[in-house]
Formats: structure tokens, C-alpha cells, sequence
């Protein structure tokens, strides 16, 4: 005679049978063992069906990983620059504001180097020591990086730029240009913030955080500096 499941495996099973139904890998090793029943020259549709529906659920659970992994790194994100925001409105005067960013704000934000880069010209109030003052046409130069054509005058997120080195003041591996516009009569400003990791600032993330950081930063820099 054949060895069987005892009788008492044999009750819980029929009892329970989604014990085996909800097993992936028992199920894969009944449908293999059905299939070396019928031998080389059968084909058992149901178990070409259960390995299609099996890769089917693999490529639906690595998107909701995926999903998932992209909703909470954007809420970890969005909750580090609410914070970085709080720090910029603590500041009390426009000295404390700007020593503050690579101080107390870059730490919040997790970057290695954050600076204001303000361009000589007319109308630039006196500064303090910590902003980097820049010839004329320099933020422009740093936004385009070497090109020829400059890539406009929105955010920039790329690998850090020979340029930029100096103003960092150290070596990073990537970086956030983010210009300002002070208002007429004011020269061109830029926020630069820098990563030791390749991957923080790339082209193809999103700018909405960095955005509100920069309107926040602008609103209380523009009221510091009518103090």
C-alpha cells in the first residue's frame, strides 16, 4: 500500500484546506507533481495558468512595495522641510537668518552645505559675512554649469558642477540650485544646497518641497532685510 497522511493531518486539512490554497509554495509543488504524473507529452493548462497568475501577483506586489516606499519618502520628506521652515522663521534678524542655514537649517535638511550666493550690483544691502557675494552674471553661470545655452531659470538638480565647488566650501556629490528673485532693484540670489550623496538631487525628482522651502526662505529673507 501507498503512504498516506495520517488521519488526523488528513481531518485538519479538509477541514482547513486554505492552509494549502494560500500556500504559494505547496501549491507549486502539487501542480509540479501533477504534472510529472501526466508525463513529457501533457499540458496541464491550470498549472501554466497558476504560473501566469503567480508572476501577475509578483509584479503587483513589487508596485505596491513601490508605491508604498514613494508615499513614505515623501512624507518623511515633506515632515524635514516643515521643520527646516520653522528654523527660518525662528531666525530673529537677517545676520541670525544667514548663519543659521549651514548651522542649524542644512542639518534639518539632511545636505552637507547650504549658502546664499547674492551677485554684486546696485541696490544689494549691506550683507553678512556668511553670503557669498558674486560677480555680475555669476548665478546664471552656475545654473548653466559650463553649457553653453543656460537651462533657464528654474531649480536645477544635478551632480555638483566644478563652478559650484568653491561656494560649497567642500566636496559634494550633488546639488540643488534654486534662484531667488529679491525684487526690483535687487541683483539675482540663489539658494545652494549640497549632498554627499549622488543620489539626493537628480533631475528627475520632484521640486515641489524645495519650491515651498525657497518662497518660505525668500518671504522671511525679504523681511529681515527691511529690518
Amino acid at each position: 500500500m501507498e503512504a498516506g497522511l495520517d488521519p488526523e493531518t488528513k481531518a485538519k486539512l479538509i477541514a482547513s484546506p486554505e492552509a494549502i490554497l494560500s500556500d504559494r509554495d505547496l501549491m507549486r509543488a502539487l501542480v509540479d507533481a501533477r504534472e510529472a504524473d501526466l508525463g513529457d507529452n501533457v499540458i496541464d493548462i491550470r498549472g501554466r495558468a497558476m504560473e501566469a497568475l503567480e508572476s501577475r501577483l509578483d509584479r503587483l506586489e513589487s508596485a505596491h512595495e513601490t508605491v508604498i516606499a514613494a508615499a513614505y519618502d515623501n512624507q518623511s520628506g515633506t515632515a524635514v522641510v516643515h521643520r527646516a521652515v520653522l528654523g527660518l522663521l525662528e531666525c530673529t534678524d537677517l545676520s541670525d537668518l544667514v548663519g543659521a542655514l549651514q548651522s542649524h537649517i542644512a542639518p534639518l535638511l539632511r545636505i552637507e552645505t547650504l549658502r546664499l550666493l547674492v551677485e554684486h550690483g546696485p541696490g544689494l544691502p549691506r550683507m553678512p559675512e556668511d553670503v557669498i557675494v558674486l560677480p555680475e552674471g555669476a548665478v546664471e553661470l552656475a545654473l548653466a554649469a559650463g553649457r553653453r545655452a543656460p537651462r533657464g531659470e528654474d531649480i536645477q538638480l544635478r551632480r555638483a558642477a566644478i563652478v559650484t565647488e568653491p561656494a560649497h566650501g567642500r566636496r559634494v556629490a550633488s546639488e540643488a540650485l534654486i534662484p531667488l528673485d529679491l525684487g526690483q532693484g535687487r541683483p539675482p540670489a540663489l539658494i545652494l544646497m549640497g549632498s554627499a550623496d549622488p543620489s539626493r538631487f537628480q533631475p528627475a525628482h520632484g521640486t515641489d518641497l524645495l519650491r515651498f522651502f525657497a518662497q518660505v526662505f525668500r518671504l522671511v529673507l525679504l523681511d529681515r532685510l527691511r529690518a
